[in-house]
């Protein structure tokens, strides 16, 4: 096709030569009518106009798309890429070479927006890093400078005092365990124990680990009825045990005195089990709830350092749900409750 898209140099030097030299070869008919030197003019017309193109295109574009190339891959090569690019790389068109520097210019914007976005993300979590470390450390610093200066003489005082030390330790370590856990989910070297249990047995033991925080509420923790139903799913345990003491933990710290938290169970497909965590507290406004799985991120700071815990639960949520290459979502309102649903397969 002689007017195809991507026309080659060579190709569209042929096409400009012929052209010229048909244009040109009429005049010399008029000057002179012996075929012999009509066709000796036309095909030196042909190859000079042959040659001027396409080595002008070599020297002045083509050269300049290599060059572009260069600058596209690496702003330094080594011998064998400048190699490969002097003498190997494909000939493009120019119209090749504009969607390829489109694609580059698109990548490299796209690319800047993520480093944007990650100093962004970076700034944040430094400084909630830095509130959740200087929160606990200064409160055991004035204990401990209350202590020294002679409230450790008074027996009442300073057992309260030790007591609310030991706690603000307890939160540091929670806190150093947590960041240990996502760094390891983070950078993959945590390897999952994949085994078959049934999923509403896991779900009591957890309640029976949190009766005592669910008692100070007064709070009801139950299995939905009709979900009673014995469903064995296949997971990491220990990892979805983790899961299960998150949700239920944060159920427990927004819920209202005397609430429900709800665990039930629903076979998808005969597949997977959906697996939902609901309680009937504070809830979550909808500003929110594309924010909560972040590191840190607390959807009112006052109210959620007052309760205490380290602001990573449900970033560690999920990552472990990641890992099992499942999806952890939320649905919410305020003053209503929230419910934390997600899946697990039934099958290897």
């Amino acid at each position: 096709m002689p007017f195809q898209k991507n026309i080659s140099s060579r190709r569209l030097a042929f096409l400009i030569g012929l052209t010229i030299a048909s244009i040109i070869s009429p005049f010399i008919y008029l000057i002179d009518k012996h075929w012999q030197i009509i066709a000796a003019f036309w095909f030196a017309i042909f190859l000079l106009s042959f040659c001027v193109v396409f080595y002008s295109y070599e020297i002045f574009i083509h050269r300049k798309i290599k060059l572009i190339y260069k600058l596209i891959s690496q702003t330094k090569l080594s011998k064998r890429e400048d190699f490969y690019f002097r003498n190997i790389l494909p000939k493009k068109s120019i119209e090749e070479a504009r969607i390829d520097a489109e694609k580059w210019a698109e990548q490299k914007k796209s690319q800047v927006d993520t480093l944007i976005q990650n100093e962004i993300y970076r700034k944040e979590f430094l400084q909630n890093l830095s509130h959740e470390l200087k929160t606990p450390i200064f409160s055991i610093q004035g204990y401990i400078d209350t202590l020294i200066n002679g409230a450790m003489f008074n027996p009442e005082v300073n057992t309260k005092f030790l007591q609310n030390t030991a706690l603000n330790i307890e939160r540091l370590v929670k806190l150093a365990e947590d960041l240990d856990e996502i760094s390891k989910l983070e950078s993959g070297t945590l390897k999952l124990n994949y085994e078959y249990f049934v999923i509403q047995d896991l779900v009591k033991d957890v309640y029976n680990i949190m009766s005592f925080k669910l008692a100070e509420k007064s709070m009801t923790c139950l299995i939905k009825k009709g979900c009673e139903q014995p469903l064995t799913v296949y997971a990491d345990k220990e990892k979805i045990k983790q899961v299960f003491i998150n949700l239920i933990e944060n159920a427990i710290k927004y819920g209202k005195m005397n609430g429900i938290v709800e665990a039930s169970f629903y076979v998808m497909d005969s597949k997977n089990v959906l697996i939902e965590i609901s309680d009937n507290g504070i809830g979550i406004a909808d500003e929110h709830k594309h924010r909560i799985f972040e590191r840190f991120y607390r959807t009112d700071h006052a109210r959620s350092r007052k309760e205490g815990g380290s602001g990573l639960g449900l970033a560690i949520c999920k990552h472990i749900l990641d890992a099992h290459q499942q999806i952890i979502d939320v649905r919410s309102s305020v003053d209503v409750g929230s419910t934390f649903g997600f899946l697990l397969p039934m099958n290897k």
